[in-house]
């Protein structure tokens, strides 16, 4: 039996809402939240906890037998092994408890896939929507990536990573390589938001090293744009779903950023 993709797409919307309606009432209150902290640089608020809830609940009501992969709680195996869930309740949750901009992400993998997926920012009151093969959608009008080929206005998003989350060696001097001759470095805060700023064109190209699980439906909102994603090396989906060394881009800045990473060692699934 075949899936109707555009009712899945409608129920994840109104959805992403209402875990962007529950986030939004601590994130006005984001000088009162208690915080834990899971690790180096990676928080986690009760926020998170809630918002995974319900999209859990929400997902297991309407579509039971599907399997879940979320970012607070342990992974489900459904009875259909063909559907996944792929959920970051809140990517940027540093952001968030700092009261700037965070993502509510939603995406349905069948098999090796990504088929469909959401991804919300709340206070912007941004809603991105895609379904593989018909297109990238911001609250209902079709995107584009940028069709900037001067390296000289290029702008360009990543990461920072600090002594505590040090990826690969020479990172700030491979930065400083990429940020001289563009226009403009900037530091969005999330992945998923970053390959959102990407498929619309408010940049032309982000790479970073970072989870799966948050950046599934950028990467698909980025290809039905038009952009090209890979890993560093310019390898496939079998490469960087796995190990998150990801350049998401217009042509012109992907070939730019190959260029710029082609020197560090090649990181290959564990």
């Amino acid at each position: 039996m075949s899936t109707d993709y555009d009712a899945v797409l409608a129920d994840i919307t109104e959805l992403a809402r209402q875990a962007g309606a529950l986030t939004l009432g601590y994130f006005k209150r984001f000088r009162e939240l208690e915080i834990g902290i899971k690790g180096p640089a990676d928080f986690v608020s009760d926020a998170d906890k809630e918002s995974e809830l319900l999209i859990r609940k929400f997902l297991f009501e309407r579509y039971p037998d599907w399997s879940f992969t979320g970012e607070e709680f342990d992974p489900v195996t459904g009875r259909n092994l063909e559907y996944r869930w792929l959920v970051d309740p809140i990517d940027g949750t540093t952001n968030f408890i700092n009261g700037m901009h965070y993502t509510i992400s939603i995406a349905l993998r069948r098999g090796d896939e990504t088929v469909c997926g959401v991804l919300y920012n709340p206070p912007a009151d941004e809603m991105f929507t895609v379904i593989k093969g018909q297109g990238a959608f911001l609250n209902g009008e079709r995107l584009q990536v940028s069709q900037q080929t001067d390296i000289g206005l290029m702008t360009v998003s990543t990461g920072l990573p600090t002594p505590n989350l040090q990826l690969y060696p020479g990172a700030y001097e491979r930065l400083d390589a990429i940020r001289a001759p563009i226009g403009a470095v900037r530091i969005v805060g999330s992945a998923a938001n970053s390959c959102a700023y990407v498929a619309m064109g408010r940049l032309t190209g982000y790479f970073e090293e970072t989870g799966f699980v948050d950046t599934a439906v950028g990467i698909l909102l980025v290809e039905e744009a038009g952009g090209v994603v890979t890993d560093w090396w310019g390898r496939g989906p079998e490469f960087y779903e796995k190990t998150g060394t990801l350049i998401v881009a217009n042509k012109a800045t992907h070939a730019f950023l190959l260029e710029k990473l082609g020197d560090v060692p090649r990181k290959d699934p564990s």
